[in-house]
């Protein structure tokens, strides 16, 4: 067997007085794919840094086939057979895969025989899992190839333990049964053991054979998946607690607003030009009405940035038109107030914060300058402090104190605040960018149970994600984005996962949505 056993025994690792794994035992047996699960902050990062050697245990120790290995360095992983892909992307943008491919050896000779070179890497493409051009360069690339690139890196070096860091987050529904049948396949003929940590059930499910379940540090549960089930392992992740808020997130309350409503927001043949200068947005048109969740879904770096921006007032259209409740938009401040539109962008600390500012002052970007919370000129901060107060309770919001600056918040309750000041006052309009990404799992059904309560109450939401099962999970409507226009739109009930990734993907012949 080419495949590692790898063993953790009481494993711990500290950071001064906090515990990060506190005595964490875990059998991953060759041969096999076994899923990590676990929220943010639960250990699962500290746990695979342990073993590609980032961290040196406090106490514990891993045996690799039954052998205890003193795990200090990359290095030493590596030459024990450990590879891992990164949640993020490391490869050099302005090399050809070929060369990224030759860097991810390490060590190479001063001169490089590429004839040799390139004969060898043509071999080992032909043999692999997936294809892509050796002459081609990562920026060309889409997010799913560039993640395919990743594991690729990882196979030329033949690890014997292959561990994933939510391998399929930028990938279309076909691109990660690909990736996973390919590992599961490769592992269960005995080429490596794969460890993956994941977030999605349906993943777990389909293609592991394993399963470990960390919270707050500790081991919670492990064994087959065959033997557990979802709502199983979510208990196991969140503690029972929790399961109130995912229960609600599952079951949300029905829509008190009939299904034809007033059109909020029409976007008519949107044109815009992205950063490189090419054309981000294609004569994109689309409609949400009251009380409707339009999911817009699509593949990373097909116009969704460039959209949430120009309805953001970010960007400038170079044609087309926007309304707002027959009202042209802009996206400016007092448009925003005066039409109630607000808004939930990516990377809230980058774009809806002001890092530097505390709670308090972020959640008062909306307010301070209300004529009931300023009186010539002077803001009357103990009142909005007391509307932050009572909205970090309401929204879950965990801090040092509504002084604490936003900077130091976690990306969940950046997400939470940010959502508690966009929807202190009911809005009509609503727009949303990848509301859960990066988030643990209970985060994200706390932020889907908030925008379902705001669409039963009648707001129209613009739900923009690269996550096509969430989009399923909450939308009324899905569209797919591609190449900065929609090519497929369908009523979210009659939606078909696979057609919808095909679309994603270019794979199927465009149609003109309405």
């Amino acid at each position: 067997m080419h495949a590692l056993r790898v063993e953790s025994i009481q494993l711990t690792k500290r950071f001064g007085a906090f515990t990060a794994l506190d005595q964490v035992s875990v059998q991953i047996k060759p041969g096999t794919v076994h899923a990590l699960l676990g929220e943010n902050g639960a250990g699962k990062s500290t746990f695979v840094k342990c073993l590609v050697g980032y961290y040196r245990p406090d106490e514990g120790s891993v045996l690799i086939d039954q052998r205890e290995q003193v795990i200090d360095s990359p290095m030493v992983a590596r030459q024990l057979g450990i590879g891992m892909v990164y949640q993020h992307f490391t490869v050099v943008p302005g090399m050809t895969i070929a060369e990224n491919l030759l860097l991810a050896r390490g060590k190479l000779p001063a001169v490089i025989d590429w004839k040799s070179a390139v004969h060898e890497l043509e071999n080992f493409m032909a043999n692999a899992p997936f294809q892509l051009p050796l002459d081609a360069l990562p920026m060309d690339l889409s997010a799913g190839q560039k993640q395919k690139l990743e594991i690729l890196k990882q196979l030329l070096l033949n690890p014997k333990l292959l561990i994933l860091d939510e391998p399929t987050s930028v990938l279309t529904p076909q691109e990660a049964d690909e990736v996973l049948g390919a590992l599961r396949d490769r592992a269960h003929r005995g080429e490596c053991t794969v460890l993956m940590i994941t977030h999605k059930f349906r993943e777990v499910h389909a293609y592991a054979d394993d399963v470990s379940v960390l919270r707050q540090g500790q081991l919670v549960f492990s064994g087959s998946v065959s033997d557990t089930t979802s709502e199983l392992l979510a208990s196991a992740m969140i503690g029972s607690s929790g399961m109130a808020t995912v229960a609600a997130s599952v079951n949300p309350e029905p829509a008190l607003v009939s299904k034809k409503q007033q059109v909020v927001l029409c976007a008519e043949d949107l044109c815009a030009i992205g950063d490189r200068g090419q054309m981000a947005l294609n004569q994109l048109s689309f409609k949400v009405e009251a009380g409707q969740l339009l999911g817009i879904a699509g593949v990373s770096g097909n116009g969704q940035k460039e959209l949430m921006q120009v309805l953001t007032g970010q960007r400038k259209l170079t044609g087309g038109k926007i309304t707002v409740k027959d009202q042209v938009f802009h996206g400016t401040r007092h448009e925003n107030n005066l039409l109630a539109v607000r808004s939930l962008p990516e990377e809230p600390l980058l774009n809806a914060c002001v890092p530097g500012m505390s709670v308090t002052q972020n959640m008062s970007l909306r307010d301070f300058d209300n004529p009931a919370y300023c009186t010539w000129g002077w803001v009357k901060w103990s009142a909005l402090q007391k509307n932050s107060i009572q909205w970090m309770d309401a929204y879950k919001v965990k801090s040092q104190g509504e002084h604490a600056a936003i900077e130091s918040l976690s990306g969940g309750n950046i997400q939470r605040t940010v959502l508690a000041r966009e929807l202190s006052v009911e809005a009509d309009l609503l727009l949303v960018s990848n509301p859960t990404f990066g988030l643990d799992f209970a985060a994200s059904a706390d932020v889907h149970t908030k925008l379902r309560q705001a669409r039963a109450r009648g707001t129209a939401i613009l739900l923009i994600s690269e996550d096509l099962d969430e989009i399923l999970q909450l939308a009324d409507h899905v569209a797919i984005l591609s190449e900065g226009h929609i090519v497929h739109s369908v009523d979210a009930h009659k939606a078909d996962r696979q057609l919808l990734g095909s679309y994603m993907a270019g794979g199927v012949e465009q149609e003109i949505a309405a």
